[in-house]
């Protein structure tokens, strides 16, 4: 387990921590990884604000190395680093919107899920599954019946 053993104000980029007896110096983004009660846990994770991507920007614009960027303002080079290849492939800073888990049923499918599911409420999640790919399989077939009647009287006639 190691501990915060000195540390200047919130401007300083560096601390010391001890470490089986070993005092040891770590910057900023070491540091945020400890808190008040000088146990170690995760940093937490968070988007930056638009604000934040263009003052990171400006300072890499400016020249300054990755890495003073990342040390001044407490964030990972990591981030840093992805925000810049970003800025120049595409000229933008704002994050791209996503639309998370992408959808398994059409939106024709979704009501007839809902009757299904209001009519055996205690069905399953694969029950359901099946029964919907059931129906689109006899829509299918209904609808190549109907194409080759189509194509058989419009030959005949």
């Amino acid at each position: 387990m190691a501990w915060i053993v000195r540390h200047n104000d919130e401007s300083v980029r560096e601390g010391y921590i001890t470490n089986d007896g070993k005092e040891v110096k770590l910057f900023t983004s070491a540091l945020k990884a400890f808190q008040c009660n000088n146990l170690i846990v995760m940093a937490e994770r968070k988007h930056l604000d638009v604000f934040l991507r263009g003052r990171i920007i400006g300072r890499l614009e400016c020249g300054r190395t990755q890495l003073e960027v990342s040390e001044e303002l407490g964030i990972a080079q990591s981030v840093i680093s992805r925000l810049w290849q970003r800025f120049q492939d595409d000229g933008n800073v704002s994050r791209c919107y996503s639309t998370g888990r992408p959808r398994v049923t059409t939106p024709n499918e979704d009501p007839y899920l809902a009757v299904i599911a209001k009519r055996n409420r205690r069905s399953t999640a694969s029950d359901l599954s099946r029964q919907i790919s059931s129906a689109n399989r006899q829509d299918n077939f209904k609808a190549d019946r109907v194409q080759t009647l189509r194509a058989h009287w419009s030959i005949c006639s």
